[in-house]
């Protein structure tokens, strides 16, 4: 795999044990790109971002994702790999509702053995980025409207400073004025931070500021 290379895909089998199948040929994605990967609902969106985090394994081929093979990884190997090198925005979000804003993100930080100092500074910084209130932070998560959880989300994602992202349809409970106005704050951070971004969605409005507009059908083959 070339050194410059995010992803690196080679004839990969994937799916769930009592469910649908997926072979995927080939496919690179270069450090630094932003790639939009479109499908229906129901397509295989998630279960390929699943794969692409180490969350799901790889029946056979080889897959590599930022250098690391996780072909020969057991799931739970990548756990401590994926809390440092990836960023990840859910379709749920999956914030802890009990859990005030700050603390949703700094234990991503935790997870992620993230040392650095002023996590607390770096954590408002974000969320000012992001246009939320600094009050915002003490808030417990349950208290939020989906605009603000999306953001809170999105700082979550960042806040070690990954060099991957992987983003499933982030913007499907928001309407489209929202929806326009995260991808641009979206894009604005990835691209001060120059991380590779991959993000699946049903919407193809969505992919006019991307690198590479892919079609899953054209992508992967379901078996």
């Amino acid at each position: 795999m070339p050194s410059s290379a995010a992803i690196d895909v080679n004839a990969i089998t994937y799916g769930h044990n009592h469910g649908p199948h997926w072979h995927l040929p080939s496919w690179q994605v270069l450090a630094g790109q932003a790639v939009f990967l479109q499908a229906p609902s129901g397509a295989g969106k998630s279960t390929l971002l699943s794969v692409l985090a180490g969350l799901q394994p790889v029946q056979s081929g080889q897959l590599k994702v930022l250098g690391e093979p996780l072909h020969k990884r057991r799931t739970a190997q990548t756990a401590p790999w994926r809390a440092r090198q990836l960023g990840i925005i859910f379709q749920d979000l999956n914030l802890l509702d009990y859990l005030s804003c700050l603390d949703n993100i700094l234990l991503a930080a935790h997870f992620g053995k993230n040392k650095q100092p002023r996590l607390e500074q770096k954590a408002h910084q974000l969320l000012q980025r992001l246009n939320l209130p600094a009050d915002i932070l003490h808030k417990k998560a349950c208290a939020l409207s989906v605009g603000q959880r999306q953001r809170v989300a999105i700082a979550r994602a960042l806040i070690n400073d990954p060099p991957l992202l992987l983003a499933d349809e982030p913007t499907s409970a928001l309407d489209d004025n929202n929806s326009q106005d995260f991808m641009t704050l979206l894009f604005e951070l990835v691209r001060e931070r120059q991380c590779t971004l991959i993000l699946a969605s049903h919407d193809r409005r969505l992919s006019r500021e991307f690198d590479q507009h892919i079609a899953l059908c054209d992508l992967s083959q379901s078996l």
